[in-house]
């Protein structure tokens, strides 16, 4: 009987094992850790006996404060937490550095030469920043280059003040800083490739070792002819003794000078070794010959010096690009070679090989309307034209682009088919070409050419050729540093027709950007027509009222109405009354009533829209006709605008821009255009893409804008408006009815109901 009882209440405990178990060991290691802390504290409240000696003797007054008391409750108001400001850039805002800052003409001889526009010519492609010290007061600055003149012309007062410029203004953005004369050739490749193999962490000086005269044992100073590298913890070292060295080191050459002070400060002597990599200079000779000198003794050096005239360093700049181009060229043929190899060995054999080997396989569209069309062209023309002409002449880069695919071509030709045959182009029969996103662009020619034999006979054939011109590294182009702090003024432009939607507009933008309290101020434009300008009542009396209340409403908002009277409301006319009354480095945001503006098209505006340098006009997502959705399809039209819309490329009604940038603009075309009333003729229809597209050398930054969505509208074109303004005004109205496929079943239901 005490067995089944047993086995009774152990297969009712059995579902409840684990969670005994389980709150045992949580028990047992709850005690451990008490015993622990415990442990920890014994020693602690033992050790001042004498204190607690004092204590107890105390008696009374230690009781009374071991009495519980009452503590009233004081409400502390939450203090306002301030919105967090952050770069835009991980690279700043971890504070990453630059490789290596180039000063390649510290010791440049007054006035500037032809040697020192040499210098910049092989090697500015290659850097981010090249900066040429002199000595002279007034040098005349030459276009492309950077000068900075410190005004001495004693060599060691040069390299002092070269010094203490680099400290000062580039010691928190490099890691290594190279020097060198101007009569150096430097190899940008080279040394590109051994600075990234070098660590910026000690203090490092290396270069070409020269031994001082009369110095001790052991003491080198780099060269100044070879050129030097610095690291940023050298300079940051060296700074606290540049001028003790000024005031105690005398000598006639900047670079000894240099070693000397390095050596007595700091105990640091040159090195052309450094972590297994090793600092290479070329003397060349007096009466150098490029042709009979080796090429890897040039292409493996750092430096080469001295450089007596400026063809002798274009030639030099020649012969190493030609060397390196054909070992890319060698190690593009092995790497291709070993992808061949390695292909038998994939599940799919050498069919999954694409031509060119190596190079991404080509887009695959998903749907015929992602196709991508091939443009044909002639040696001449092309029959593609951005402005729907069927044919225009090639012209500037296309042209270009046409030559040198055709020149290629006949190369290869002649590479592959040589000693048999030789090949002379006749004419170009057809071409193709399209951009492949994935790629690059592809080329298809049909060429008529000559070919002729080794043994002199001659004939004329038609050939097909493949060609891709494939993308290549993507570049970072240096860019003035821009911040989200930047406060926007808003402009909304609102006509009579259209003051029924300023509801809807501020609404969202109450949602989108005042409840985030974002840095920014509104402008409404009341525009008065001719029409509405001699009613009795008002037509903007509702609108008023609207923005009085949003003012109410947000108290911090600074919100401006101004009203206009204008038979062309054009935007530079309405910029022209909105800007005088603004300071020159106010951010303008220009918008259509019927956008919806968010906080992230917001820091767009800010981060694009750069003073004396870039204006931005951000291609908005455009919703199409709901009418039409809602008659092509039995279902609800999608209440998601970027499943129900398009990107309107033809529209140009918003425009991120500063004040100062749009007044340079806008006196310039006062210039250009000449005489008052030719220039109310000329900008009376003119928008604001125009106006920086035709009066402005500023760059103009165009891209898609997801976060800024406009509602459905049919915009008024004006005959009074430019030829091209018009014309896109009108493209605008036609591919914002509807896609594809809702204008076809429009028209499909229609001839349904006609034919019936």
């Amino acid at each position: 009987m005490a067995p089944q009882l047993y086995a009774v209440l152990l297969g009712l405990l059995r579902p409840a094992l684990p969670f005994i178990l389980g709150l045992s060991l949580g028990c047992s290691l709850s005690l451990l850790r008490v015993s622990w802390i415990q442990g920890d504290e014994g020693p602690c409240m033992d050790r001042p006996h004498s204190h607690l000696g004092i204590q107890l003797g105390q008696g009374k007054a230690h009781m009374d404060d071991l009495k519980p008391r009452i503590v009233p409750y004081s409400h502390r108001p939450h203090p306002s937490h301030k919105k967090v400001l952050r770069t835009r850039y991980i690279q700043s805002e971890l504070g990453f550095r630059e490789n290596v800052f180039w000063s390649p003409s510290c010791l440049l001889a007054p006035p500037l030469n032809s040697l020192a526009v040499a210098v910049n010519r092989t090697l500015s492609s290659h850097v981010s920043r090249l900066l040429f010290f002199t000595g002279a007061r007034s040098p005349k600055a030459l276009p492309g280059m950077e000068v900075v003149s410190h005004g001495d012309e004693r060599p060691a007062w040069l390299m002092y003040h070269t010094l203490r410029y680099l400290e000062a203004h580039f010691i928190s953005t490099y890691d290594w800083f190279f020097v060198s004369q101007d009569d150096s050739y430097i190899n940008g490749y080279h040394l590109k490739e051994l600075v990234n193999h070098l660590s910026p962490g000690p203090p490092v000086y290396i270069g070409q070792p020269m031994e001082f005269i009369g110095g001790q044992v052991n003491w080198r100073y780099c060269n100044g002819a070879s050129g030097y590298l610095l690291s940023r913890a050298l300079l940051l070292r060296l700074g606290p003794h540049l001028d003790f060295c000024r005031s105690n080191i005398l000598s006639s050459r900047p670079d000894e000078w240099l070693g000397r002070c390095l050596q007595d400060t700091l105990g640091i002597a040159c090195v052309a070794e450094y972590q297994g990599l090793v600092y290479i200079s070329f003397n060349l000779p007096r009466n150098a010959d490029l042709d009979n000198i080796e090429a890897s003794a040039v292409v493996g050096a750092v430096s080469a010096h001295p450089v007596r005239d400026a063809t002798l360093m274009y030639r030099l700049q020649r012969k190493v690009s030609q060397m390196r181009l054909q070992r890319t060229y060698s190690r593009i043929q092995r790497l291709q070679g070993e992808i061949q190899n390695l292909s038998s060995l994939t599940p799919d054999g050498e069919a999954s090989l694409l031509w060119p080997v190596g190079v991404n396989p080509p887009f695959t569209p998903k749907s015929h309307f992602d196709l991508l069309t091939w443009e044909y062209f002639t040696e001449t023309h092309t029959f593609s034209c951005h402005d729907g002409a069927p044919k225009c002449p090639l012209q500037g880069v296309w042209l270009l682009d046409v030559q040198q695919v055709l020149e290629e071509a006949l190369e290869q030709l002649n590479h592959r088919y040589h000693p048999w045959l030789h090949f002379r182009k006749r004419h170009l029969l057809n071409g193709y070409r399209r951009f492949d996103p994935t790629r690059g662009m592809e080329y298809t020619l049909d060429l008529v050419l000559e070919a002729t034999t080794k043994k002199g006979h001659a004939g004329v054939i038609i050939k097909r050729l493949s060609l891709l011109r494939p993308l290549g590294l993507v570049e970072i182009l240096p860019m003035p540093y821009v911040t989200e702090a930047t406060p926007v003024q808003v402009v909304v432009p609102l006509m009579p027709a259209d003051a029924g939607h300023i509801s809807a507009f501020l609404d969202a933008f109450a949602t989108n950007l005042l409840d985030p309290q974002e840095n920014v101020a509104l402008t409404v434009l009341l525009v008065y027509d001719m029409t509405s300008s001699g009613q009795v009542q008002d037509v903007f009396e509702g609108v008023r009222s609207m923005v009085s209340e949003l003012e109410s409403r947000y108290t911090f908002l600074r919100l401006e109405v101004t009203s206009v009277h204008a038979e062309i409301p054009s935007q530079i006319r309405l910029m022209e009354i909105i800007s005088k009354k603004h300071p020159m480095e106010t951010l303008f945001l220009l918008l259509s009533v019927w956008s919806e503006v968010t906080t992230e098209a917001l820091n767009r505006c800010r981060m694009n829209a750069i003073s004396a340098w870039q204006v931005f006009s951000p291609v908005h997502y455009q919703e199409y006709n709901p009418d039409m959705s809602r008659r092509s399809f039995s279902t609800p039209p999608s209440t998601d605008f970027l499943h129900d819309g398009h990107f309107d490329r033809f529209s140009s009604s918003e425009f991120c821009f500063y004040n100062s940038d749009f007044m340079a603009a806008r006196n310039r075309m006062a210039t250009e255009v000449g005489a008052p009333e030719d220039e109310e003729e000329n900008g009376a229809g003119m928008e604001l893409l125009e106006l920086f597209l035709r009066h402005s050398q500023l760059h103009i930054f165009r891209a898609l804008e997801p976060a800024l969505v406009q509602r459905f509208s049919l915009k008024k074109c004006s005959t009074l408006q430019s030829g091209e303004g018009y014309h896109r005004c009108v493209l605008s109205n036609l591919e914002s009815l509807g896609s594809r496929i809702q204008l076809a079943t429009a028209l499909f239901n229609q001839d349904q109901t006609n034919s019936t």
